[in-house]
């Protein structure tokens, strides 16, 4: 075993030392991680577009240094980089299980579903998966502690079956109050809130995923598919079976900000 280990630690000291003298043939190299530093920065603050042009410019180094190959390159890269960014979601206070979650997720699609012809673009879609996962986890900064704590808790578990009632239990708190406290900081009740982040999250489940119409709304604790259908419809503009058959339509977000009158 450790003659074995030996010669594993040889072999690839041996190709470091080989890929030392090819570097230097090849123009741009040093640029990599300078580049790989502005796009860290880009998906993290959700600059989409420029994180975007970020990575084009690294597949650009890569294909320089690796040529035909360079696809097969891309592809690990895209995996190293998704395991960077579950890194950061576990700094963001994401559970465990869900950062682990994203990164398997993100390894499998790149493994099975990115074909060389569209690599690209495949880059493009993958930012765009980050910046969505990024900004879910961005620190909510309303004045009330409460507020922010309701938030995260929110985004953690959405998928159960939350109501005022039980969010009011989980802190302690009436339910009057925090409707009263959740309205005056995000301009939105609470009820409201809870529809706005159904919709953003069941989008992706529609986009990406086989499941029917009335799974996801079940999975969301809609009341029945008719009531998805409509309060979806009120945030987004189209039906849920109009956004996952039209690709064009672009996720609909909310934009949480304190109200003006807070901001004085």
């Amino acid at each position: 075993m450790q003659l074995h280990q030996h010669s594993i630690s040889e072999t690839i000291s041996k190709r470091y030392f080989q890929e030392i003298d090819n570097i230097n043939h090849y123009q741009g190299i040093e640029e990599f991680f300078n580049i790989e530093s502005k796009l860290l920065f880009e998906i993290y603050h959700l600059e989409a577009s420029k994180a975007k042009k970020s990575l084009h410019g690294i597949i650009d180094i890569l294909s320089i240094r690796f040529g035909k190959q360079v696809i097969k390159v891309v592809r690990h890269y895209f995996i190293t980089l998704s395991s960077i960014v579950a890194r950061k979601l576990l700094d963001n206070q994401v559970p465990s299980k869900k950062a682990f979650a994203f990164n398997l997720a993100c390894a499998d699609m790149i493994e099975n579903r990115m074909k060389d012809a569209e690599f690209l673009q495949f880059a493009d879609d993958l930012i765009d998966f980050y910046v969505y996962f990024i900004a879910d986890r961005k620190q909510p900064t309303f004045r009330h502690q409460t507020v922010n704590k309701v938030i995260m808790y929110i985004n953690d578990e959405l998928e159960n079956d939350l109501t005022v009632e039980s969010i009011a239990a989980n802190f302690h708190i009436s339910t009057s109050h925090l409707s009263r406290i959740f309205r005056e900081h995000v301009g939105i009740t609470l009820v409201e809130y809870l529809n706005v982040r159904r919709v953003e999250e069941s989008q992706y489940y529609l986009r990406h995923t086989n499941k029917s119409i009335t799974s996801i709304s079940d999975q969301f604790h809609f009341c029945n598919q008719s009531y998805f259908t409509r309060i979806f419809k009120k945030y987004t503009g189209v039906t849920p079976k109009h956004f996952r058959d039209e690709l064009h339509h672009e996720f609909y977000r909310f934009e949480i900000g304190e109200p003006e009158y807070q901001k004085a």
